[in-house]
């Protein structure tokens, strides 16, 4: 038996949809209507109703271009390892954090050209240099 002890005022439900159907389902608890929504976030991921994890990595990339200006930002200060050090924390991190789910979404390229931005900038490189090379450099790859 499934006891559910406190359901908060901010729970939400995901209707999924498909190319040939649309289910909508209204669910309470309580006598309290549970909201429907297009997305929410479970457990840092932000799931759609669609899967294609366009949200999920819209959000992914901003919070990659708000790493890639701190470290912009702090690069004239910081040592090499110091850099590669925050890379790990801001930039790593998130990337690998629902890798398995996301990492072969159409959208997916946008996360790695952030990604390819901020290597580049902590190797001060041109934007035509390999970044296979880099990452091997910083060894990350």
């Amino acid at each position: 038996m499934l006891t559910i002890e406190h359901l908060g005022q901010e729970s939400e439900q995901i209707s999924w949809t498909g190319s040939e159907y649309e289910f909508n389902m209204q669910v309470s608890f309580s006598n309290r209507k549970i909201a429907t929504t297009h997305s929410l976030r479970f457990l840092g991921l932000t799931i759609d109703t669609s899967l294609n994890w366009k949200s999920h990595i819209g959000e992914l990339t901003s919070r990659l271009n708000k790493a890639c200006f701190t470290i912009r930002s702090i690069k004239p200060f910081m040592s090499l390892d110091v850099l590669r050090s925050t890379y790990f924390l801001y930039v790593h991190s998130v990337i690998s954090y629902g890798i398995i789910f996301g990492g072969n979404s159409f959208y997916s390229e946008d996360i790695f050209k952030v990604q390819t931005r901020i290597i580049r900038i902590i190797m001060n490189s041109s934007k035509s240099a390999s970044c296979q090379q880099l990452l091997k450099e910083l060894n990350i790859l």
